[in-house]
């Protein structure tokens, strides 16, 4: 963990360099990847089932390859009826935050006399990847199911890997919570071709989202513009801002929320007491010393974590924004001052009583969020991933004889005598 300090000669630069820090996929990852693209693109279901035995090691032959969805339901109807509950909760929330979402149509006539508008529809299928194996994540199932049924997506795929056969029945009973019509025993960057290309008895879907690990975030990226995707993750990323009011064994809790993800995480504190800076630094050693999964979380937090002295809250925001960091948590009293400088951020999470994790469970926003700076330019998973609008006009001759002209005089001035034409030749059968 670095330790920075505002009034420090040398901040700027030990800020820009913790900015411009990369924790993402190298070039060997992206060849290993074209190579399983490649070969699943040519040999479909063959392919496949290939990488499936090699990397999870289990036959699809054997083990099947679909999973039906009388497993499903029957995974959810054996849960434990309070993690049931939860689960209905989680689900109910997250529908009722996106129905709100969907954007409504439009169709007038301007003063011209011009028909425009656009129409909203939603993708024909979709396609979810959900990690498998041991882990249940049931979680971003939902965040990613919940809206493209929201959207009107007809055909809802999910692939998910069972190492050694194994699946883990929370996820089963989150599919069928969620709707999906088709699971398949698959993960990896093969799942990922095969969404996108096809694979045999696997038809193509139009979009892929989904949370996976630096191969599956590769397999999206290089399949982009064949599907659409919903965007190329990397490690998780929490900015908490904290003032001496805090309990400093909350805010450690809360950075090592994300730091239990991977080594990769990056968990970033900025506070304007450096004694309270101290406090939290030893809170989280005790944290750590009690944290199950703290081999993972201490590696994350000493190899990428940061706390970030400042002279007060308002200078975080600036800093903040250079981060654009996929959470930014607010444990002040009047965190919307704050919120109201931010530009770039995945979500924002308000107050001292929001913790990032209520926002990855059951709070109903979206958990699927841009990393690596991207909150800059990218926005959070929503309804209108999985849709696309249609613009539309219609004119008459009285509203073609009003922009013909212009649209004529533009197109010989681009070189292009063939639009002109078009225009022109309707222009004279008006007189």
């Amino acid at each position: 963990m670095i330790r920075l300090d505002t009034t420090d000669a040398g901040f700027a630069g030990a800020f820009a360099a913790l900015v411009e820090g990369r924790r993402e996929a190298s070039a060997d990852v992206a060849r290993d990847v074209a190579t399983i693209v490649r070969a699943v693109r040519d040999d479909g279901e063959a392919a496949v089932a290939a990488f499936t035995r090699k990397l999870d090691r289990h036959d699809l032959a054997d083990t099947g390859w679909r999973i039906e969805p009388a497993a499903c339901a029957a995974a959810y109807d054996a849960l434990d009826p309070a993690l049931r509950a939860a689960l209905d909760l989680a689900a109910a929330r997250i529908r009722a935050y996106h129905e709100r979402q969907t954007p409504a149509d439009t169709d007038y006539v301007d003063a011209a006399g011009v028909r425009l508008g656009a129409r909203w529809r939603a993708v024909d299928a979709a396609g979810i990847y959900v990690p498998g194996g041991r882990a249940a994540y049931p979680s971003s199932l939902l965040m990613n199911a919940i809206p493209a049924r929201v959207a009107g997506v007809e055909r809802l795929v999910m692939v998910t890997p069972t190492p050694d056969g194994e699946i883990n029945p929370l996820v089963l009973a989150a599919a069928h919570l969620a709707g999906i019509d088709e699971v398949w025993r698959i993960g990896g960057a093969q799942a990922i071709a095969a969404l996108a290309y096809g694979a045999g008895r696997i038809a193509p879907v139009d979009v892929v989202t989904g949370p996976g690990n630096a191969w599956v975030a590769e397999a999206k990226r290089q399949v982009y513009g064949v599907v659409g995707i919903d965007m190329v993750a990397g490690p998780s990323e929490i900015v908490v801002v904290a003032d001496a009011r805090n309990d400093p064994t909350w805010t450690a809790a809360d950075l090592l929320s994300q730091a239990e993800h991977d080594v990769t995480t990056q968990s970033i504190l900025f506070t304007d007491d450096a004694a309270y800076a101290d406090r939290v630094a030893q809170a989280v050693e005790d944290e750590l010393a009690i944290l199950p999964t703290a081999a993972v979380a201490r590696v994350a937090w000493e190899a990428n974590g940061a706390i970030v002295v400042v002279r007060d809250l308002d200078e975080a925001c600036p800093l903040i924004d250079r981060l654009a960091p996929e959470h930014l948590q607010l444990a002040v009293d009047d965190p919307q001052a704050l919120f109201d400088r931010v530009r770039h951020a995945g979500s924002v999470f308000l107050g001292r009583h929001t913790p990032e994790a209520i926002g990855d469970y059951v709070a109903g926003p979206n958990h699927v969020l841009p990393t690596g700076r991207r909150a800059r330019f990218a926005s959070g998973l929503s309804v209108l991933d999985f849709m696309k609008r249609t613009s539309f006009l219609g004119l008459d001759e009285a509203a073609l004889a009003q922009l013909g002209p212009a649209t004529v005089a533009l197109a010989h001035a681009e070189g292009l005598p063939a639009h002109a034409r078009s225009v022109a030749l309707r222009l004279r059968l008006n007189r």
